[in-house]
C-alpha cells in the first residue's frame, strides 16, 4: 500500500535486484565486475565471500544476466550441505545429463558435455555455487578433478564459489592446495561506507520511481547506522518505514518513525539477517 502514497512503482532495494535496479556503484563490486569479465575471457575460479546481506549472491546474478545467449550458460548451485556425489548429480542434471550411479562415470560424463559444449555448440559454461562455505573437503577435491581437460592443459568452465567469510579460511586448507592454486580471482565485498550508502539509497529510489526525497536526513543516518551499511538490512528497514509512514499519514520518512521501526524489530536484529 505504502508504493501507491509515495509514487512508487516498485519496492526500493528489491532481492531480485537486477539491470536497473541495481546499484554498480560500489568499489567491490567493480573490482568483482572487472575480474568476472576476465574469468569470461579466459575461464578458470573465482572466489567471492563477504558477510550476509552485503549483496554477493545478487552481485554475480547480475552480471550473470548481462551475458548475451546462447553463448553463455549459466548453473547455479546453493544446496551445498549435501554429499560430494549428490552435488555432482545435480550439476549433472542442469546440464541435461541422466546422472550415471558411480561416481567415476558421472564425472566423465559432466566433462565430456562441458567439452561438447564449449567445443561443438561453442557455449561457455559458467557455474555459480552458492553458500560454498558449507562445502566438504572431498567435493572441493572433485573439483580439481573436474576442471581438468586435456592434460591439465586447458579449462573449459568458469567457477565461481560464493560464501561467508569462512571459506576463505577453508580453501587456505594444505589439503586444498591444489584448487587455491586454481584460483585466479578472490574478492571480498564489504558492507558499504557512509558515502556510497548514501548513493545507493538514492539509487534504490529513483529506481523504485520516487520522484521526492522520502527520507529526512536524521533518517538517512539512522538507517544507515541501523543497517551497519549492509544492504539486506537496509531493504528491510527501508520498506517497514515506508510502510510505518503510511500507516501514519505521513509523505516521508522521519526518524521518530524509522526508531518506532527499530523498536519493533529489536528482537530480531540480533539474528543474521
Amino acid at each position: 500500500m505504502y508504493r501507491q502514497r509515495f509514487g512508487l512503482t516498485g519496492h526500493p532495494l528489491p532481492k531480485n535486484a537486477q539491470g536497473k535496479t541495481f546499484f554498480d556503484k560500489s568499489s567491490g563490486y567493480v573490482r568483482l565486475k572487472r575480474h568476472f569479465q576476465e574469468l569470461v575471457e579466459d575461464p578458470g575460479i573465482g572466489v567471492v565471500t563477504g558477510d550476509a546481506g552485503v549483496g554477493k549472491t545478487s552481485s554475480i546474478r547480475n552480471l550473470c544476466a548481462q551475458l548475451p545467449k546462447p553463448d553463455y550458460l549459466v548453473l547455479y548451485l546453493c544446496d551445498t550441505a549435501v554429499s560430494p556425489l549428490d552435488i555432482l548429480r545435480t550439476l549433472a542434471c542442469e546440464l541435461g545429463l541422466r546422472p550415471a550411479y558411480r561416481r567415476a562415470q558421472l564425472v566423465v560424463d559432466i566433462k565430456q558435455t562441458l567439452c561438447h559444449m564449449a567445443d561443438e555448440r561453442g557455449i561457455s559454461p559458467i557455474l555459480v555455487i552458492d553458500r560454498a562455505e558449507r562445502l566438504s573437503d572431498r567435493f572441493l577435491l572433485d573439483l580439481t578433478s573436474l576442471l581438468s581437460v586435456s592434460f591439465d592443459s586447458r579449462q573449459v568452465l568458469t567457477l565461481w564459489l560464493v560464501g561467508l567469510p569462512q571459506l576463505t579460511r577453508h580453501l587456505d586448507l594444505l589439503q586444498l592446495a591444489s584448487l587455491r592454486m586454481l584460483i585466479t580471482a578472490d574478492i571480498h565485498l564489504e558492507p558499504l561506507d557512509r558515502e556510497v550508502f548514501a548513493a545507493l539509497l538514492d539509487h534504490a529510489l529513483k529506481a523504485a520511481g520516487a520522484t521526492n526525497n522520502l527520507l529526512s536526513d536524521p533518517a538517512r543516518e539512522l538507517l544507515f547506522r541501523s543497517s551497519r551499511g549492509v544492504p539486506r538490512i537496509a531493504s528491510r528497514l527501508l520498506r517497514a518505514a515506508l510502510s510505518r509512514a503510511h500507516e501514519r499519514d505521513q509523505n516521508f520518512v522521519d526518524d521518530h518513525t524509522l526508531e518506532a521501526v527499530l523498536d519493533d524489530l529489536a528482537p530480531q536484529r540480533g539474528a543474521t539477517p
